[in-house]
Order: C-alpha cells, then sequence, then structure tokens
C-alpha cells in the first residue's frame, strides 16, 4: 500500500528521513519516540559525524526491546547545526543510516527519523525560522502521528530536556524524562504501559 503523505503544512515545515516504508494503516501500533543526543548518545554539541557518537549505555538493547514488544521505535530531534552552518541536511541523514546500521547489529532498527534544521537565530537565511517542528514545537510527532499508523493513546516520549515534554504535551502524548544512567531501565516500564 502506498505511503499515507503527510498534510501540505507538515510537508512545508517538517524534515525527516523514513528508514522503512509504513505498513498498513490497520495494522496500528503503540510507538516509543527516542529523542536522539543525550538520549540514545551521548551529548557532545552538534554530532554530526560516526567517530562522535558513543551509545548511551543500554541504548541499543533499548530499541532492540521496543521493537520486540512489536512497538514502532522512532527518533525526533532538533539538528540546530544544520541552520548554524556546521553540517548539511545529507550529513544528518547519512548519519542516521550509520546508525540504523550498528543497531541492526544487534537485531534492531529505527522505524523513522525526523529531525526539524531549523533555527529562529540562523545564520543561514533558508533555515531561519521559527517552526513548529522544532521542538518544544508538536510538528515532529505530530508528523510521525500522520505518516505512520500509530495508535495516538499508545504513544511516549522519552527525551532528555524539557523542552521534549514540552513537545510530547502540546502533541498530546506521555513524555518520560532521561535523566542519565541505562536508557533499558527507563524504557523497559514504557514498553510494559504501551503493551499492557
Amino acid at each position: 500500500m502506498p505511503r499515507k503523505n503527510p498534510s501540505e503544512a507538515l510537508r512545508a515545515i517538517c524534515y525527516g528521513q523514513d528508514m522503512t516504508e509504513p505498513p498498513a494503516p490497520s495494522a496500528r501500533r503503540g510507538a516509543v519516540i527516542f529523542d536522539r543526543d543525550g538520549v540514545l548518545n551521548h551529548e557532545v554539541g552538534f554530532a554530526h559525524r560516526p567517530d562522535q557518537i558513543t551509545w548511551i549505555p543500554g541504548a541499543l538493547s533499548a530499541v532492540k526491546a521496543v521493537n520486540d514488544a512489536g512497538l514502532f521505535a522512532f527518533v525526533a530531534t532538533n539538528q540546530s547545526g544544520v541552520a548554524r552552518g556546521l553540517y548539511t541536511e545529507a550529513d544528518v541523514v547519512t548519519l542516521h543510516a550509520w546508525m540504523n546500521g550498528q543497531l541492526a547489529e544487534v537485531g534492531a532498527h529505527i522505524d523513522a527519523f525526523v529531525y526539524s534544521p531549523y533555527h529562529p537565530e540562523a545564520p543561514l537565511d533558508a533555515y531561519r525560522r521559527d517552526s513548529d517542528c522544532r521542538k518544544p514545537g508538536p510538528g515532529l510527532i505530530r508528523r510521525l502521528l500522520a505518516d505512520w499508523p500509530v495508535d495516538p493513546g499508545r504513544v511516549c516520549l522519552i527525551g532528555d530536556r524539557e523542552t521534549d515534554m514540552a513537545a510530547a504535551r502540546a502533541a498530546g502524548i506521555e513524555g518520560v524524562l532521561f535523566t542519565g544512567g541505562d536508557l533499558g531501565e527507563t524504557v523497559a516500564p514504557v514498553i510494559a504501559r504501551l503493551t499492557a
């Protein structure tokens, strides 16, 4: 079945890279949406190359646990380094493909990555805007809910900042703050709730 296209408004303000083809809309299921930097990988400031990625303890197995539970695994991330001219959207896409390759080595995968390259004070004109897809705006989450057959009552965003929690609230989904340690310990009760 052809994938559902996002609305024109979302298409105009959201960027992303789907790594797999969405299943049929009849197969609605829950989802865990991960923030990237500070949740899946350690925050180093504008990471955009594989050599800058150090996985958070338990991150790979946490994603696999989400996959094994029959839930979608998504990543929604602000990438203002694009707006600042530090790296390109192609760099973001390439890094996400590399991350999925690393995950594949343990039998895991991210179903879709979505990102916002915008910043309201960007030095690059093309990316200077106050976009709803930049967290704390809910646009990235709404894009995932529009593009994928997700049960909106069974979705949780795991992030490490208040902006992540604000985005979750604005989108009407659960938000869980990750404060460090083994990511699997944070994800396990989320999976239990979403699959109950």
